[in-house]
């Protein structure tokens, strides 16, 4: 008997024995239940690294005890060749990639069957294989098709040596991770998915499958969707312009009391007053320089703005509130403005108190002005804003419509509206929509269906052709429309609702009585 293990004596003839036999190829095991075992697909630009052998062998560790406890096991394996690491490291050593990338793979193939690692190699793919990317072109042609992919253009940290671009990670002190160039924000075209018409189907898929709840959640707000309103407030003076916001406390708009837009929104490029253009654009290249420094944690960063000498008008109260741009609100995230509400968000409250904006309460806790002082009192103290849901007050016509301020309330009076008008578009005073927001941005990459077969054409939802997105959206929104626009005057609270001139109600409609 050896005193010592001799891998390199004993390993090698198993896993010739394990390879001759078959014994890790799925679908050997009729009747048995079936198990999914799947690690990311490698980089074949370098050789493997132990933070590949600490990955795969987990993931081996997960595959064996799902045989032993008698599951039929898919683990396959592939390798992620066509992209960015691939090419730049071909370029680096001066060989073509269709001759390196075949010699890494091999080399990498090598490692991971010393390792004994249990895969399936009749799975095996490489993402630069022709016969591989037909089926994503095909795949692709299918979702442009239907409209769920589109062209946009959207702003990327780019490096002028690697001419690439980079994420936010990749960018240390402003340089380029790899060669140490300065990175500049460029405008480029890209292409999108419009990942948010399997929304549903995401969030009802995270019910069927045993996840920790932590990744759950973290899939969840991934997915990202509220119902809300989308509101816009018309800019003065400027014909046909307005800052549009989506809200999910529509309740609140009677205490908005400005507008927060991102620094490159581009209403704010078009139509600031010349005096400050010069202070804007170096207030926006200090915000694209922070968020690289900031990255993940942006948002504990303190939030700092500047008003942008732009007004426009809340289609509600008929008010204009200044438009102030701030760094918590990025150009490529839903409209790229957001209506600010300092008493019932906390946000918005920080950031009025530092810059001394005005804070109107519209919401209570309860019904009584005397239990309404003592609250404000005692956040003031604290320095807090009332966020909860409560009582709706000096908010004209909503309060006396609503009674209980709750957004979702308000969400079925205008749909109801809607539904009574079919052939009403969007209110002179100021168009509202119900809106489900889905995604925190654009996703793209891999989405998983949940359990069932493979997915075929008829999975494609039957949305509009390619083109333009509707409305102006840039895919981050699903239109649930129609629905009418302002509350009505108080003169009129009590009677048929019409129009303002132009205006598209099309016929008269008695409001209800309060809840």
């Amino acid at each position: 008997m050896q005193d010592r293990y001799d891998a390199n004596a004993i390993e090698p003839r198993w896993q010739k024995h394990w390879a001759e036999k078959e014994l890790f190829r799925a679908g050997t095991r009729p009747g048995a239940p079936k198990k999914y075992v799947l690690a990311m697909l490698p980089y074949p630009s370098g050789e493997m690294h132990m933070g590949h052998a600490r990955v795969y062998c987990i993931t081996d560790v997960l595959a064996r005890y799902a045989r032993k406890r008698g599951f039929d096991v898919l683990h396959p394996f592939g390798w992620d060749s066509f992209g960015l690491p691939a090419e730049n490291a071909a370029i680096k050593e001066g060989v073509h990639p269709a001759v390196r990338t075949p010699k890494n793979i091999q080399s990498f193939k090598e490692d991971v069957n010393a390792l004994g690692i249990s895969i399936d190699w009749s799975t095996e793919i490489s993402t630069s294989d022709p016969a591989y990317y037909k089926w994503n072109q095909w795949f692709f042609l299918r979702m442009l098709e239907r409209g769920l992919a589109y062209r946009r253009r959207a702003k990327v940290n780019y490096c002028p040596v690697d001419n690439t671009v980079l994420a936010n990670e990749q960018v240390e002190d402003g340089k380029c991770w790899r060669c140490g160039a300065t990175v500049i924000e460029r405008e480029i075209p890209e292409w999108a998915f419009r990942i948010t018409a399997y929304a549903d189907k995401l969030l009802a898929g995270l019910q069927r499958i045993d996840w920790p709840e932590r990744v759950v959640a973290m899939q969840r707000n991934w997915i990202g969707r509220s119902d809300g309103l989308e509101i816009e407030f018309a800019v003065p003076g400027a014909k046909g312009k307005a800052f549009r916001v989506f809200t999910t406390r529509a309740d609140t708009i009677f205490g908005a009391t400005f507008l927060a837009a991102a620094p490159d929104h581009p209403l704010v490029q078009e139509l600031a007053p010349p005096g400050k253009r010069e202070a804007l654009k170096a207030f926006a290249e200090k915000v694209f320089r922070a968020a690289k420094d900031v990255g993940a944690g942006a948002a504990a960063a303190e939030k700092e703005g500047m008003d942008s000498g732009i007004r426009a008008k809340n289609p509600f109260t008929g008010k204009e509130v200044p438009v102030w741009v701030a760094n918590f609100v990025l150009a490529g995230y839903g409209t790229g403005a957001v209506m600010a509400v300092p008493a019932h968000d906390q946000r918005d409250f920080e950031f009025a108190m530092k810059y001394d904006l005005p804070i109107k309460w519209v919401v209570r806790p309860g019904d009584d002005e005397e239990v309404t002082q003592v609250a404000v009192r005692k956040l003031a103290e604290q320095k807090k804003a009332f966020t909860d849901y409560g009582f709706l007050f000096d908010s004209g016509d909503a309060a006396a419509l609503l009674g209980h301020a709750h957004p979702h309330r308000l969400l079925r009076e205008v749909r109801s509206g809607a539904q009574r008008h079919p052939g009403a578009g969007r209110a002179a005073a100021g168009g509202v929509a119900r809106h489900r927001r889905e995604g925190s941005a654009h996703r793209q990459g891999r989405a998983a269906l949940g359990e069932g077969g493979l997915l075929g054409e008829h999975h494609l939802p039957p949305l509009r052709r390619a083109g333009a997105p509707r409305g102006g959206d840039d895919g981050h929104l699903r239109r649930l429309r129609l629905v009418l626009g302002a509350l009505p005057r108080s003169a009129q609270r009590q009677g048929a609702v019409f129009p303002r001139a132009g205006g598209p109600l099309v016929a008269h409609r008695r409001l209800r009585g309060r809840a």
